[in-house]
């Protein structure tokens, strides 16, 4: 067969590519035979930056060329030993540009080779049209994916709902959703599902130190859209690249996997994974999960933004407590609960924070301010601190006994007593046995502050004292 005359018959950009038998489901080098000049033109010309050397030599290794992709090899695998006719449209995280990739697999073969024939077109933007050319079973899985997250009452029963699907499509033995927080360096599984009778091996802190291993798994899928561990040949990919990975799964019993990176953009969101997947159905699964992963990302990137909003609007961005917006709305809440709970006030004023604002300056009031909230938090641990206003906090205790409250309140004391970093309260207090009676509390916790907070201003001579009418 004459190759070139075939891919210079083609005008989009196309090639021959050609796999190394290995017995099995195993495979050799994987080699570019020839190609047409707009083919050639994208792999050895700075247009595209995908090269590596800026001649093309016929017959060699698609690693001269472009970096090692697994998910590459796979599709070339199922095309030209498989006879499977391939179609992906994607965006390698390590290129700024969709692929529009298309392989027919050749009947043409020798003792050593297999052959298809590769195209691919390439866009800067994603192209809609293209995308939802799938097939009728990838398009109703996603689309019914798409349906349940845009009607979301319960997320997380949604969630869960979503990767069960994920899982039963897979056909595999465990799957989860994996979000990232690099700030905090921690992971979470946002949810899980797994087989009937399938036993997770792990050990009782595994996931304590899971984060140190997800965070090398973007360098190992190396910039593709998604990673195929399908077979042995795979794992010692991993293997070589990442053995702290590969110890990890073969640990957990792991024979087969597939990783898919959630991203916003650049922003790296965390991954949806299944491991002892179908391998037969590699292909298709991919597909499914790759076009899944566009929209689920696309929901989680907008939940955490809502998340981060919520959090600036509920929290004093000096103290790290609560402020008083999310404070009013506490309040609100505990007042129209239909069963109302024990609940201990406090409510502290710092004193003198002006002092030290006029004579050390505001950055100094403003340690004073980080310290005091920090000192009310170590208190009352697992209770919620409040920045009312200025120099003013409130604590709300829920759930908690008369005598507790009293003891807790007895350490707020020392604290008073020790003037640790010049830290100084006057405080009030109100115990109530029914929560919905907040705003009573709090009128008289102010009360019984204001008149600590005399008592202050008398002992210190401040001229401040002066009765309340």
């Amino acid at each position: 067969m004459d190759f070139q005359k075939l891919v210079d018959s083609i005008s989009c950009m196309a090639c021959v590519l050609s796999i190394e038998k290995i017995t099995g489901d195993a495979y050799g080098t994987i080699r570019i035979v020839t190609g047409n000049k707009a083919y050639i033109d994208s792999i050895t010309i700075d247009k595209y930056n995908l090269h590596k050397y800026n001649e093309f030599v016929p017959n060699c290794n698609y690693e001269t060329y472009l970096d090692k992709d697994l998910n590459f090899e796979h599709f070339v695998y199922s095309t030209a030993v498989l006879k499977h006719q391939n179609h992906t449209y994607i965006t390698p995280e390590r290129y700024d540009y969709w692929f529009n990739m298309t392989a027919i697999p050749l009947e043409f073969e020798d003792d050593r080779f297999n052959y298809c024939l590769y195209t691919h077109e390439i866009f800067d933007e994603p192209n809609a049209e293209i995308m939802s050319n799938v097939s009728n079973d990838t398009a109703v899985r996603v689309l019914n994916t798409c349906i349940k997250l845009h009607g979301v009452k319960d997320y997380k029963e949604t969630i869960n709902s979503i990767i069960k699907d994920i899982r039963e499509v897979c056909k595999a033995s465990y799957c989860c959703i994996l979000t990232l927080d690099f700030v905090k360096k921690s992971c979470d599984i946002l949810c899980e599902d797994k087989a009937e009778n399938t036993i997770l091996v792990t050990n009782d802190n595994w996931f304590d130190n899971f984060y140190d291993i997800v965070v090398t798994w973007e360098d190992t899928i190396g910039g593709s859209n998604c990673l195929i561990l399908a077979s042995e040949q795979d794992m010692l990919f991993v293997k070589d690249k990442n053995p702290v990975w590969y110890n990890s799964i073969k640990a957990a019993s792991v024979e087969s996997m597939v990783v898919v990176p959630l991203k916003n953009g650049r922003e790296l969101l965390g991954y949806i994974w299944a491991t002892n997947f179908e391998t037969k159905r590699a292909d298709s699964i991919k597909e499914i999960l790759e076009l899944t992963s566009y929209f689920v990302s696309s929901d989680l990137a907008n939940r955490q933004m809502f998340d981060r909003l919520k959090y600036l609007s509920s929290i004093d961005l000096l103290t790290g407590v609560y402020n008083r917006n999310e404070m009013n709305n506490r309040v609100e809440d505990l007042a129209d609960d239909e069963k109302g709970r024990s609940l201990g006030v406090v409510f502290a004023d710092l004193n003198g924070l002006k002092f030290i604002n006029d004579s050390e300056g505001h950055v100094v009031g403003d340690l004073l301010l980080k310290n005091a909230a920090m000192k009310l938090q170590n208190v009352f641990i697992g209770s919620d601190v409040f920045r009312a206003g200025g120099d003013e906090f409130v604590v709300l205790v829920d759930n908690i006994s008369k005598y507790r409250f009293e003891k807790l309140v007895s350490q707020l004391d020392k604290v008073i007593e020790l003037k640790e970093n010049g830290i100084s309260f006057a405080y009030g207090t109100c115990y109530i046995e029914d929560s919905r009676e907040i705003r009573r509390a709090l009128k008289d916790a102010d009360e019984d502050m204001y008149k600590y907070k005399q008592l202050y201003y008398q002992k210190e001579n401040d001229p401040r004292y002066r009765p309340r009418d």
